[in-house]
């Protein structure tokens, strides 16, 4: 699976069913890209496009259970591989990387929240 593709998928899970144009605004494509995209991952099983309640107009690109799985499984995986190398760090390494969370927790949430503006 391509990086782009993944992403979108994080996105989707992350922020609900979006549009097609603001999930290539979101992933920096363009729409087109974005469009044979959607269309692999929707004949993958892991994305569905379903109408908008609020605009009968607009498509809405959806996470089906099997999208979501290969998210939750890949954030896992993420997390073990930190896991597994915070394990070879000595005492005070640790230590270090405990002190240093509030600030990482803090720079995270200004990503999330930059992102947030950035898509409206």
């Amino acid at each position: 699976m391509s990086l782009t593709s993944a992403a979108t998928l994080a996105t989707l899970d992350k922020t609900g069913p979006r549009r097609i144009t603001d999930l290539a605004v979101a992933e920096g494509v363009t729409q087109p890209a974005m469009t044979v995209l959607v269309r692999v991952m929707e004949e993958s099983g892991l994305v569905e496009r379903k109408g908008d309640p609020s605009d009968k107009r607009v498509t809405l690109v959806c996470l089906t259970e099997a999208g979501a799985s290969y998210v939750r499984t890949r954030h896992q995986a993420g997390v073990d591989a930190y896991a597994r190398l915070i394990d070879e760090l000595t005492g005070d390494e640790v230590e270090a990387l405990a002190a240093a969370l509030p600030a990482l927790l803090h720079l995270a949430e200004l990503e999330s929240h930059a992102r947030e503006e950035s898509d409206r």
